[in-house]
């Protein structure tokens, strides 16, 4: 995929920084997603990254499952209005969303975005 860090650095860093410039390398390749940093309401884009946390909130009037997706420049809240789970959609998974960015407790979100699993690693 990306770059990779020299074996003393791989040593010396974090699981967490290593995961993050791993990902921030995807997103650099990819010229056609956008760094999840960098979204703004209202942009119709494409982000690219893993699921750190998927949530089932039970509403009163709509029920929702909300997944974190990090890009290792930032987050986006994937939230799909209407569904208690999706297969595929859970912690570790890396995928491809589009769709437009808008607001959800004040963090970036997608509301019922398009998906694209792509292959563990």
């Amino acid at each position: 995929m990306g770059h990779k860090p020299s074996l003393l650095r791989r040593l010396a860093a974090s699981t967490g920084s290593l995961d993050a410039e791993e990902l921030t390398a995807d997103v650099v390749e990819n010229r056609f997603v956008k760094p999840c940093s960098g979204l703004a309401e209202g942009d119709r884009v494409e982000v690219l990254g893993r699921i750190r946390s998927v949530a089932y909130t039970p509403r009163e009037s709509v029920p929702t499952l909300e997944a974190e997706l990090f890009d290792g420049t930032g987050t986006v809240s994937l939230v799909w209005l209407g569904r208690r789970r999706i297969a595929g959609i859970e912690p570790g998974r890396t995928l491809l969303a589009s769709g437009r960015v808008g607001d959800h407790d004040g963090r970036p979100a997608m509301y019922n975005p398009r998906y694209e699993l792509r292959a563990p690693q």
